[in-house]
């Protein structure tokens, strides 16, 4: 119940919907709702996990501790690279690409095929 209340869970954590579009809620258990997705690849769960809570290296996260650097999106269609942004518009990660795009199978679809996104490196 704690996890619905939005002050709880964080003003940036990504909304993902279920195969049958209901929201994922967390749970604590083994293989729940969001580890079957990413298998046992870490370099995969990592990247999820940065990406869901938006603790990434992107500059909309850099913006908050480095307010004097660069923050537009390096493809120059954008004006902040955001999170949003590289999931549902940003060309060079289109390797991938779904209509349906806040599902958790999406996610992982766009996470394996785009090995760069979200990737401190």
């Amino acid at each position: 119940m704690l996890f619905q209340a939005l002050d709880s869970r964080g003003r940036n954590f990504l909304e993902l919907l279920d195969d049958d579009l209901n929201p994922i809620k967390p749970l604590a258990i083994k293989d729940g709702p969001w580890l079957q997705h990413f298998g046992y690849l870490n370099s995969l769960y990592v990247r999820a996990t940065r990406a869901i809570v938006n603790h990434t290296p992107i500059r909309e996260y850099r913006l908050c501790f480095f307010p004097r650097e660069e923050f537009s999106c390096p493809c120059g269609c954008y004006p902040i690279e955001s999170r949003c942004h590289i999931l549902y518009e940003y060309r060079r990660y289109n390797n991938y690409w779904n209509l349906r795009r806040d599902t958790i199978s999406y996610f992982t679809l766009f996470l394996e095929f785009n090995s760069n996104a979200f990737y401190f490196g």
